[in-house]
């Protein structure tokens, strides 16, 4: 007994050094992002250890993860030392990734990897708007009311998702965060991105089908990328130029959206539309080797056709419910599309232009409440009870002239 209580002192005796682990760093200009990065670092990470439901509860649409950091080891040039991070719904989110497609790894690599870009402010909602450093996510504050909305907002959403195997045009939701910094509350919404990472977006519109208000200010037709409404949309006499067959699967997948929609009362959602012009890409110095690079890593996926191989203009991948919905990178003669725009529609074979189409329902979660029924009266009283373009006009009425109106658009 001596004897091991004598190799019991010897060992209390000896010095064990301590490893620290390698600190990642997450620098960034403004200290809300590095915590977003960090965040999000922390917060995938933590889900690769927690086993995949086989299905949610109701509880996981009211749970969170919360952390609170105090470091005074980090080098306030990259990190605040004290800050806290929220999770909302770790587990629904997780879910609607893997539903849209998208990895968690994949995720964790865009949002962290280098610092988010700040975007022009589309929107008259004060929203700061940032995209991942590859542009293919979006990064949206919102308020404490928004962070509510999207609670009960997501209570439906995910069975609409599930319902529909992903094929939709609302926005794909991927991750909600509360940041605290200095006592400074943010939250932001992650999706993602509409528009192309590879395809440059030449003309921008905002639609909803409403004729009262709807057109670019003198200030935003000022900018390299003005976001342009109906009425423009209309006096340019642009159309979506994509065929029948095309047309008819698009006006399903938004028939169904805005039938969801309708049924949560909710309304002033807009289409947002991107046109891509090929011809004008081609002249502006395109060589097709300056985007194959694109497909070399997709040549074993599976799908609507192999990686970079060559069909015709306008034609749909087979089994695809919508052209937008693919499971691999195809070559529109001379145009690549990467697998992951989603969203991307090229102009049919016999289409007037050469364009390809980036478009998706946004700004998905106003109430028609007491504020709205306001403003619907405030402006029949300024245009008149019969004007029929008001933006403002029940979630039903909203719903049946914005389908109107881009079944015109699409050709």
């Amino acid at each position: 007994m001596s004897g091991v209580q004598g190799s019991l002192s010897k060992l209390k005796k000896k010095h064990f050094r301590v490893k620290h682990q390698k600190v990642k760093l997450f620098r960034a200009n403004e200290p809300i992002l590095s915590v977003l990065m960090w965040g999000v670092n922390h917060t995938i990470n933590e889900l690769s250890h927690v086993t995949i439901p086989v299905m949610l509860l109701p509880d996981d649409f009211r749970a969170y993860s919360k952390l609170k950091v105090d470091n005074h080891l980090f080098n306030k040039e990259n990190m605040p030392s004290h800050f806290k991070i929220k999770e909302y719904c770790p587990l629904v989110f997780r879910n609607l990734r893997e539903r849209f497609g998208i990895d968690d790894l994949d995720f964790k690599e865009s949002m962290t990897r280098s610092q988010p870009v700040v975007m022009d402010n589309p929107g008259k909602s004060g929203a700061k708007f940032y995209h991942s450093y590859d542009r293919l996510f979006v990064i949206k504050t919102l308020t404490s009311e928004e962070v509510e909305r999207m609670h009960s907002f997501l209570k439906h959403y995910h069975p609409y998702i599930v319902e529909r195997h992903g094929k939709t045009l609302l926005p794909q939701y991927l991750g909600m965060y509360r940041l605290t910094v200095d006592g400074v509350e943010l939250y932001m919404v992650a999706m993602r991105n509409v528009f192309s990472n590879h395809l440059a977006t030449h003309r921008k519109f905002d639609l909803k089908g409403s004729t009262v208000d709807r057109e670019a200010s003198d200030r935003e037709r000022e900018k390299d990328l003005p976001t342009f409404k109906d009425n423009d949309f209309v006096k340019e006499g642009t159309k979506i130029y994509i065929g029948e067959e095309a047309k008819e699967k698009l006006l399903e997948t938004l028939t169904a959206d805005v039938g969801f929609l309708t049924k949560l009362h909710l309304m002033d959602y807009s289409l947002l539309l991107g046109i891509h012009d090929c011809t004008r890409f081609e002249a502006e110095g395109y060589e097709p080797e300056d985007i194959e690079g694109i497909n070399e890593e997709e040549d074993d996926s599976e799908g609507g056709g192999a990686a970079g191989e060559r069909i015709p203009w306008g034609t749909t991948p087979p089994d695809s419910p919508l052209p937008l919905y693919r499971e691999t990178s195809l070559q529109y003669d001379g145009a690549i599309v990467p697998e992951l725009d989603i969203y991307a529609i090229p102009s049919s074979e016999n289409a007037p232009v050469k364009e390809i189409y980036f478009l998706a329902l946004i700004d998905v979660l106003t109430h028609y409440g007491v504020k709205k029924q306001a403003a619907k009266a405030a402006k029949t009283v300024k245009y008149g009870a019969n004007v029929d373009g008001i933006s403002t006009c029940d979630p039903e009425q909203y719903g049946k002239r914005f389908i109107e109106f881009l079944s015109k658009a699409i050709e």
